[in-house]
Parts: C-alpha cells; structure tokens; sequence
C-alpha cells in the first residue's frame, strides 16, 4: 500500500512540476532541495541546524497558520526551547522566517520515503503539533515508527472537507489514529473527527488561537511613509486580495473619487502577483506607486514620496501592522470564490471592516461577525465602493461598528491557555527527554 501511495505520489508531483515552475517558478526552484530532503552541512536559508537531540517541531501550512504557531510560541515554557517550524508555502516560510529566525523554519518535505527519512534524520523532532491539521501519512508513519507524540492544535475540519473526508472514511483510520490529541476549534468540528472514526477521549475543544493573537508593531519608519503619502487623506487599505479581485477594488475607488477621497493601499495575497497587478493597475487613471520604492537601503536618503493614489504593498509582514493606519478595510479573498481571510487583525484596531460573500473557510467566525454586526457585507465594486463612502462621512457610526469587532474578539480570547492544557503530556515528552 506504501508502494503505491509513494508511486501516486511521485506521478502527481511529476505532473504539476511543470505547471508550477512555470506559474511560480522563481519561488519553487530554490525550495526543491530542502522539500527532497537535502540539507547541505552547515546554515542555508531555510534549513536550520538543529539543537542537539531535537526538540518541538510546529508544522504550519502557510501564513495564517505561522501566526498561530508565533502565538503559540510565544506562551511555551522555557523548557520547551526555541521549535522548528515547517511549512508548505513560500509566502508562509518568510512569515515563519520573520516570526521564528532563518535557523528555525524549514520547508515540509515531500511525502516520499527518502524525503520525509532524510528530514527526520537531520532534524531529529521529539514532538510533533500540526497547526490547523493538514496530515501527510508518511510523515505521520515516520513520527509514529520513531514513538514521538503528535497533536493537532487549532483543529477544524470544514464542511467541503468533511464531505471529501468521510467517502474515504474507512482509510482514516490509519492516518489518525496515530495523532494523541486533537484540540479542534468548535464543537462543529470535534463532532466531524467523531464521525470520522476518531475516539471521543482524544478530542476536545480549544477555541481559536487566532483570537489570541496580539497587535503587531509598526514601524515608525512605514508609518510615517504612509502619512506622508496619504497627505492629510483618509487611509483605505484592501488587504489579501486575490486573483481576480484587485480589479474590482480599483474600480470601487474610482467609483468613490479616487485620490481627491483618499489614499488606497492594496495588498496582493501572493508575492508572485505583484508584478502583474502593478501592470493592470498602471492601465487605469491612477497615480500609482509601489512599496519597494520606498524601501531605502542603509546610509541612501530618503526619498520625498510623490502625490499617490494608490499604494501597491509588495512586501510582506507589514500589512497586519499597517491596518492600524486605516480608515477603513476591505478583506480580500471575500469577492471571488476563495473562501475569504483572516478578519481578526484588523478587528483588533477597532476599524470597520467591509467582506464580500466569499467566507467558507471561515465560517463560524462569519456568523460570529454578522450576528454582531461587526461588519458590513458587500457583493461587488459598487457596494464596496458605497460601504467605503459610509465609513468615510460617518465616522461615528463606523467607529461603532469597530468597536463591536474588537469587542467579538476579546470575547473570545483564551484559546491559548487551553491549548497549552492540551500540550502539556507532549510538553513533558520534551522536559523528559531533557533530563535524560
């Protein structure tokens, strides 16, 4: 059965290599050694040296699941050391990169036998927690066959997902019945594991690390870029913006007046995109510059910025502490059929907040925010452009709308000490094997 699983695999990856090199190429290339399980001696970007005898392993898909692993992190016991954190995404190994240090984040190797052996003879993991989920059976068999404790930590199985989940309900068994300990979400999601086969004992409810997550800094220095482009101007920010979307966004601030209402900063999901969204944006009347113009290198001056309407913000790790500056937010990933982002880091700062219909991927979190009233709901270009133009002539009634959103999150804080709570036999695994 392995033989043909790692044979599927193989083909599989055979078949989209090439459409992923040449889709996303200039980000997979450099990351082909380290997912084949080849660690040159010595520090590489991207491959940390391990400390001696191994230590936590947190395994993160990409970037919204790096920030609940940093917000782990950052309430482990000291004896728990500094972990190694994994990921799928290149988008989600900078963010891990930022949050945990160069030496610390590696790439997921791929689920094939001389991959995923390599992997744990260099890094040498005692314990396993995969954020979210995401359960790859080789990597899953290898921490078994080596008895290291595993546990899943901000667990949730959506609803597209159980449906494909529970047609292949009887090969489950295997790929999860070797996890310890499942700390899911919402009881919607524990009552899915259950009727996938997973025991009632090793299931339990935690909440939601991202409500925990802490206002990020900003730094001063794109702070004040930000003000100085914004000149006086209101601030719009339209943060994870997907294919597709940013053209609907633009549209909408035409629609609104443009740059003589206020500054737009637009923040593309993927780093791969900016260059092609800076070339549709150039096609419109819009004065438009992009954020690594700015980025001065030591010891260079720094530049004026001209009179722009619009911010393109190719850069990563600055947008959540960004959205403190705004106005107002428009998620993306909400107009077109993605399933939406992440609306916490912005419901910290209090802003009102405006999403399309697109929110599956978070769906209790949705339902949350709508009952609350804690945002506005907006289906295309000319009613986001009309819910901007709201929050912009009723400042007061906006300012009240942010409030609820803050207010949703605080409600909901405590995941983490539940959490920790869930790890502490996987947490003792680590101290034990110090001791020794």
């Amino acid at each position: 059965m392995w033989l043909f699983y790692q044979a599927g695999m193989a083909l599989t990856l055979a078949l989209a290599g090439p459409f992923l090199l040449a889709r996303r190429g200039r980000h997979y290339l450099a990351t082909l050694a380290g997912r084949l399980g080849h660690y040159p001696a010595g520090h590489t970007p991207g491959s940390p040296i391990p400390p001696p005898g191994g230590g936590l392993w947190l395994h993160a898909v990409s970037v919204g699941e790096v920030g609940v692993a940093a917000t782990l992190a950052r309430h482990l016991p000291a004896e728990a050391g500094s972990p190694l954190v994994t990921t799928v995404t290149p988008t989600g190994q900078e963010r891990a990169r930022a949050a945990f240090g160069e030496e610390a984040a590696a790439y997921l190797p791929f689920d094939l036998g001389f991959a995923v052996h390599r992997f744990f003879a260099r890094f040498r993991p005692r314990a396993l927690v995969l954020v979210e989920g995401d359960y790859w059976p080789l990597v899953l068999r290898e921490a078994r066959r080596r008895k290291i404790p595993i546990a899943v930590i901000n667990g949730r199985v959506s609803e597209r997902s159980f449906r494909r989940m529970l047609r292949f309900k009887r090969w489950l068994g295997p790929l999860l019945g070797g996890i310890d300990r499942f700390g899911m979400q919402t009881t919607v999601d524990r009552q899915r594991l259950l009727a996938l086969g997973v025991e009632a004992d090793r299931v339990v409810v935690t909440g939601n690390l991202k409500y925990d997550t802490t206002e990020p800094d900003l730094d001063p220095a794109l702070e004040s870029l930000i003000q100085r482009l914004a000149t006086g101007r209101p601030v719009l920010v339209a943060g994870s913006t997907m294919e597709g979307e940013e053209a609907q966004v633009a549209d909408a601030f035409e629609l609104l007046g443009g740059g003589e209402r206020a500054l737009l900063v637009l923040a593309p999901r993927h780093p791969e995109r900016w260059d092609e969204v800076h070339r549709q944006l150039q096609q419109r009347d819009l004065r438009i510059a992009r954020r690594s113009r700015f980025a001065a290198k030591p010891g260079e001056p720094d530049e004026p910025p001209p009179r722009v309407d619009l911010l393109l913000l190719d850069s990563l790790g600055e947008l959540a502490a960004l959205y403190r500056l705004a106005a107002a937010v428009f998620i993306g990933g909400t107009l077109v059929p993605t399933g939406g982002h992440n609306p916490l880091e912005a419901a910290v700062f209090s802003l009102p907040i405006l999403v399309g219909p697109s929110m599956h991927h978070f769906a209790e979190m949705a339902q949350h925010f709508d009952r609350a009233g804690a945002w506005e709901r907006v289906a295309d270009a000319e009613s986001l452009a009309n819910g901007w133009s709201r929050a912009l002539d009723d400042p007061r009634a906006a300012a009240g709308r942010g409030e609820r959103a803050r207010v949703l999150v605080e409600a909901n804080r405590g995941a983490t000490a539940r959490t920790l709570e869930l790890l502490e036999p996987l947490l003792a695994t680590l101290r034990g094997a110090q001791e020794s």
